[in-house]
């Protein structure tokens, strides 16, 4: 005799299948974003970088909206050392 009747899944065997193929796609998935983003970023950073507020400070000075002796002093401020001193 088969048993066709109450052998197979209910509605909470379906969710919990559902649920878990999309763990599984949802692990596989951001594991490749990962390593992509991991191996992808393998370029030689530069050790001195310009901040923000150094490159807002350089394109006022550009513009010519401080003069030299302004933009030496706000760059030293940034960076965090003492300002330059008038001789």
């Amino acid at each position: 005799m088969m048993y066709w009747n109450d052998h197979g899944m209910n509605g909470w065997g379906y969710a919990l299948m559902g649920v878990n193929s999309l763990l599984f796609w949802l692990l596989l998935i951001g594991g490749i974003v990962l390593l992509v983003r991991c191996l992808g970023d393998q370029q030689p950073r530069n050790p001195r970088r310009p901040s923000a507020a150094e490159q807002i400070l350089a394109e006022r000075f550009a513009r010519g909206e401080i003069d030299d002796e302004e933009y030496r002093r706000r760059l030293a401020t940034i960076r965090g050392q003492d300002e330059p001193r008038a001789q």
